[in-house]
């Protein structure tokens, strides 16, 4: 450090730039990124299963969530660690792609790395524990194929996507309702799905809540539900054969953008500038009216005058529809979003059987429902519940379930849940580990080790001893080279007091995609961090 002085004889200090730095390297780095990441993973590993306990998380705002969603946590919780955001990417990844397993592929990704520990303090390169964690999750992968079953399903036989549904909605804070929520999340996915392509459209299912209600008062309503009212108390409360003008542009008189200063002098300026805005608004409607339409939707809001001058003229009107909510509609109803009243015409109008606004218990709260819409594919769930935490966490757990029948619809290959795929995939890994020579059987061992801690996890949360249940599941599958023995947490003890049952029995699956995609990211996650050898982070001069 040395002091120097610039041309106005002002001192200033020169730092050497390594003085701002921290370096960590070497096994220490690694170790490090480990410990960061299994921490995380320690979190969520309470949360995995059908007896996994929920994650209250307060933001700086003091709102509260509610969730045992891996995704939800991981996206709530502040990370500041490098590595440990790298493990909420993970859980964003499966999310983004699958839809379902967020928590899963968070602790098998910790359990990896707590294996991966301990190969390291044998002295075992990282590279080579990657590279054998790698050919291990291929051999697992494999596996996965050669156990899984089609599950075919079609639209008039529906029970093996609802079971599937009822698999996910097991572990979630609506399980007591999940029968009743898995024919919900089914219904409206084949409400959208293109079933000769398997495809499904996403963007045409809308999930609104509104809280009040039990829980299994949530409807699926096959049309729209908009969380707005009619503008004007006088006006009808239901439109039959609707055709809807969606606007973009605000019922108001137009204004200059520069500022501007009017000085009115007498009582006839002032008239003939009211006149003149009326003549505005009276020719706004007019053009509204003359296309046909008999409700608008506007983007924008209007004042009284333009609420009156609509009621007069017998028009239904609807303001303050947000963005989303209009693109929604247009799509639904075979409307255009005109952005002009000079555009609007009779072809650019959305068409809709019958629109009408509900009301909820003895509040103001009210909802407008568009139904037997133009494009009959756009469906929407109303969920209800008892708080806002309940409906938010029942909106996410729709949306789980939601993605895991699109999955199936794609893919209609299924695993059987309860661990027992990936005892099913320790034991094929383990026996593969014994025909490999050199440092990679370590590893490959060490994987078959990790896949175990999934069970484990699910004998854990649910309050039996998970070294016994584990070992009593495995033995069985190895004994009478079934697949399917899992920890059968809900179920009653045998003569030994284990609970291991067969997942085809209890009817507890997976879908294929979804357990493969949690084994390939993991993997990949965890190679990526074992290959870190030098961490230079920035720090503050001192």
């Amino acid at each position: 450090m040395s002091m120097v002085y610039d041309e106005y004889g002002r001192p200033f200090i020169i730092l050497k730039e390594q003085q701002a730095k921290s370096r960590v390297k070497g096994l220490e780095a690694t170790k490090s990124n480990i410990l960061a990441a299994r921490s995380i993973s320690s979190i969520l590993r309470t949360s995995l299963g059908p007896k996994g306990m929920d994650k209250m998380l307060v933001s700086p705002d003091g709102d509260v969530t509610i969730t045992n969603d891996g995704a939800t946590i991981m996206q709530r919780m502040e990370v500041k660690h490098q590595v440990a955001k790298l493990m909420v990417e993970l859980s964003s990844s499966q999310d983004d792609e699958v839809g379902d397993g967020t928590t899963g592929v968070v602790v098998l990704a910790g359990a990896l790395l707590e294996q991966a520990e301990k190969l390291l303090d044998k002295g075992i390169h990282p590279v080579r524990v990657a590279e054998g964690f790698e050919k291990a999750a291929e051999v697992a992968i494999r596996r996965l194929d050669e156990i899984a079953e089609n599950m075919p399903f079609s639209s008039d036989n529906i029970e093996p996507l609802v079971t599937t549904a009822m698999t996910t909605l097991n572990s979630k804070i609506i399980n007591v309702a999940r029968r009743q929520m898995a024919e919900i999340a089914v219904q409206a996915v084949l409400g959208v799905a293109d079933l000769q392509r398997n495809d499904v459209n996403f963007d045409m299912i809308r999930l609104e809540g509104k809280p009040g209600g039990a829980l299994e008062d949530t409807e699926l309503v096959h049309g729209l539900v908009i969380d707005k009212d009619i503008s004007h108390p006088q006006m009808p409360k239901q439109v039959k054969d609707a055709k809807l003008c969606i606007l973009t542009c605000p019922f108001e008189s137009p204004k200059p953008k520069t500022k501007h200063k009017l000085d009115i002098t007498s009582k006839e300026a002032y008239e003939k500038l009211y006149e003149q805005e009326q003549e505005y608004f009276r020719d706004m409607v007019k053009k509204v009216k003359d296309s046909g339409a008999n409700l608008v939707i506007c983007q924008w809001g209007f004042d009284d005058e333009a609420n009156h001058l609509l009621l007069q003229n017998g028009l239904v009107a609807v303001r303050w529809v947000g963005g989303v909510e209009i693109e929604h509609i247009a799509i639904a109803t075979g409307g255009r979003i005109v952005p002009r009243f000079e555009e609007l015409s009779p072809d650019k109008l959305g068409k809709a059987g019958l629109v009408r606004e509900v009301s909820f218990g003895n509040t103001r709260e009210r909802m407008l429902v568009i139904e037997e819409c133009a494009n009959s594919n756009a469906v929407t769930v109303l969920v209800r519940g008892g708080n806002k935490m309940i409906v938010e966490e029942a909106k996410r757990s729709l949306h789980d379930a939601m993605c895991v029948v699109r999955n199936l619809i794609k893919d209609n290959r299924v695993v059987y849940g309860g661990g027992s795929a990936e005892l099913a995939c320790s034991i094929a890994v383990q026996q593969h580990a014994d025909s490999v020579a050199g440092v990679d059987q370590y590893a490959i061992r060490a994987f078959a080790d990790a896949l175990e801690d999934i069970p484990l996890a699910l004998a854990e949360n649910s309050g039996l001893n998970p070294i016994e249940e584990v070992s009593a599941a495995k033995s069985k599958q190895m004994k009478e080279n079934d697949p399917f023995i899992g920890m059968g947490v809900d179920q009653v003890p045998h003569e030994d007091g284990s609970h291991w049952a067969d997942m085809r029995d209890i009817g507890v699956f997976e879908t294929l995609i979804g357990k493969q995609q949690q084994l390939q990211l993991a993997t990949q996650v965890v190679k990526l961090i074992l290959k870190i050898d030098d961490v230079i982070s920035m720090g503050q001069y001192q």
